[in-house]
This record gives C-alpha cells, structure tokens and sequence, in this order.
C-alpha cells in the first residue's frame, strides 16, 4: 500500500453563515458545499463565494453534469442548479446514517458513515446495486480516472483512501496532518481533491498524486 503526506495547496474560507461544511462537489466552474441548510458556490480560482440555493443539506454532495445531488438526513434530493428547486428525492441506503455522496457510472455512490460501507445506488429508485464495505469510517466518496477514493475522519486522524473498487482493499493512503478532518471529498478532474473541513467551516485543497504514464 502506498502511503504519502498530505500536501495542502490552498484552503477556503471559512464562510459567512457557514459553520461548517459537510458534502462537496464540483461542476466543472465552481466548488458547491453543503452547510446545513444551504448549499453554496464557490469560484475556486477567487475563494469568493458565487451563490448559494436555500435546500436542507446535511451531509454529501455530488453533480451528475447537469443536477446536484444533496444528502439530506434520511434522503437525497435531486435538485436543479438553476432554479434551485427540488426535482426528486429518493432514499438514502444509510437512513440518515449517510455521509459522502459521488456521481460515476450512471450511478450514485452514497458513503454510510460508522455502517464503514459505500453503496452504489440507484439514482432513479435508490436501489442498492452493490456493497463495499470499508475498514475506517466514511466521510467522503469520489471517483477519478477509474480509481475510487473515500475520505475517513476519527478522532484528530483523517486520511483520503484509494481502494479496490470490487474487494475494498485499501491501495493507497494520503494522510491529512493531525486535526485536520475530512467531511466531504470530490476531485477537480484534475491534480486536485476538494476536501470539507468540517467544523473548521473550510475547504482543503489537496494535491492528488501523479500517475506515470504506460
């Protein structure tokens, strides 16, 4: 298993309003984060804040190209970006255990927190189409160039995990520095992960590791 030290780019924020970050994603402009009970844009380049759409937003986040999902307790809400309205809400697998939320496939991937699973999932019924079950607590849950990274968070320890999407080994390991915890994980398509501070009510840029080239 390989093993590296967080390197840290840039944090943002913390926010007016927002105490703390749970769910984040990325749309291909801006960073969107969920506070509670609001999820909010972000311009990653400026750190300003962009907008914001007044929706109950408790834990994870994802985009699927065109509409945000946001966990919300027991459900996930289908939501449209441009009018802010709810489209659809469909179950959450955790029922409200549920943190960490990545669009991929077709499909949602919902982390269950202290349930230490990810769940592919349904987006249409919530159906569960399959379990990996993981070794540490989930906080956040991305996928990148075929590769399937988590976030943990007990205690001061949080880690970003690469693991096997079919077995849940884990295959590499970024440590964050001691208390710096992670409540939301998306990449940037690129060398970045976007990583949720939690209560710190910031947001970790964090480099992702070179792959050589076949």
């Amino acid at each position: 298993m390989k093993r590296s030290e967080a390197e840290i780019l840039r944090e943002y924020g913390p926010f007016p309003g927002a105490d703390q970050v749970h769910g984040v994603t990325f749309d291909g402009e801006n960073i969107w984060f969920a506070s509670g009970d609001k999820i909010n844009a972000l311009d990653p380049e400026s750190g300003m804040p962009v907008r914001s759409i007044d929706v109950a937003a408790h834990a994870g986040t994802a985009f699927d190209g065109k509409h945000l999902f946001q966990i919300a307790e027991d459900r996930i809400q289908k939501i449209d970006p441009t009018s802010g309205r709810v489209l659809a809400t469909i179950p959450a697998p955790g029922g409200g255990g549920d943190s960490g939320l990545a669009w991929a496939e077709g499909t949602l991937w919902v982390g269950q927190h202290r349930g230490r699973r990810i769940h592919q999932i349904d987006p249409e019924t919530g159906a569960i189409l399959r379990t990996i079950e993981s070794k540490r607590v989930v906080t956040g849950v991305t996928w990148i160039d075929g590769e399937l990274w988590h976030g943990t968070w007990e205690g001061d320890d949080s880690d970003l995990r690469r693991i096997d999407p079919e077995t849940g080994s884990v295959l590499e390991r970024i440590v964050m520095p001691r208390g710096f915890g992670v409540s939301g994980l998306e990449s940037d398509g690129g060398d970045r992960f976007f990583c949720g501070g939690g209560t710190s009510g910031t947001i970790r840029a964090v480099r992702r590791p070179k792959r050589r080239v076949p």
